[in-house]
């Protein structure tokens, strides 16, 4: 059985490896060995948490859907970098262009323990701003390999960071099914209409709160949580000037930078 467990571990330990060195490849190439890739839940809620140690911060936040009809959980740490409402945003580029997703963005003012259950007014009290938000996607596995669920769930579901724009008054957020958003850039204005995939934004942090909690896993101060695209992956133009508005909620401006690396 220990050498059983010890192969395991080992097993984990190089996938980690692996997908953290991806995160700064020029080419990333997340497929690991089909035989030693992640199968279970339980294989790429490990490999998640080895990849947290191998990086020099805890994890920025999370990452979250309500789980799917098919019962698939969607849950990951964001380990890459967290920009705060500047006005270059470094990042790696695909195909040179910026991958973003429009979001909103929970910031925790407390630490949420783990072992117990929170009650959503809980919850709620532990939530000290919510903010507009970018998702930065870079998709680290090769074009036509079909990752199974559980390895991207492993790799941290394409994220590489998180730009966090103007803070949003937290009752609008928290009624924010929808939200109008436009996005211009170099004169060309493109509109959208945002629909959040889990009915309200909150609704995956409720979920996710105590998902972790039940697994062990502490949510501190200082993390934010993001829970879903309006928009699905939008693609802009790097190193050009990208007005955004939410609808009656806010608008920031931002140039997306190149990054050879953003860990």
């Amino acid at each position: 059985m220990s050498k059983t467990v010890d192969q395991q571990a080992l097993r984990f330990k190089s996938i980690a490896e692996h997908l953290v060195a991806q995160r700064n490849a020029t080419q990333p190439k997340s497929e690991f060995n089909l035989l030693q890739s992640p199968k279970t839940l339980a294989d790429a809620h490990a490999v998640q948490q080895l990849m947290i140690a191998l990086h020099d911060h805890a994890p920025l936040g999370w990452k979250c859907l309500t789980p799917r009809e098919d019962g698939s959980i969607i849950a990951a740490p964001l380990l890459g970098q967290v920009v705060e409402t500047q006005v270059v945003c470094q990042m790696k580029a695909v195909n040179g262009q910026a991958l973003i997703e429009p979001e909103i963005a929970f910031l925790l003012r407390s630490n949420l323990p783990s072992g117990k259950h929170y009650s959503e007014a809980e919850i709620d009290a532990a939530i000290g701003s919510t903010h507009m938000a970018l998702e930065l996607i870079q998709p680290r596995f090769s074009q036509g390999y079909k990752a199974n669920h559980y390895e991207r769930l492993a790799d941290g579901l394409s994220n590489q960071g998180l730009f966090i724009g103007p803070e949003i008054e937290k009752a609008a957020a928290y009624k924010a099914a929808g939200i109008n958003i436009t996005m211009t850039q170099a004169g060309i204005k493109h509109d959208y209409i945002g629909v959040h995939p889990c009915e309200l934004p909150q609704n995956p942090m409720y979920w996710l709160v105590n998902y972790l909690s039940a697994l062990g896993i502490e949510l501190n101060a200082g993390e934010y949580i993001i829970t879903g695209s309006y928009h699905g992956v939008i693609k802009v133009d790097m190193d050009t000037p990208l007005s955004v508005v939410y609808d009656n909620l806010g608008e920031f401006e931002v140039s997306f930078s190149h990054n050879e690396c953003c860990d």
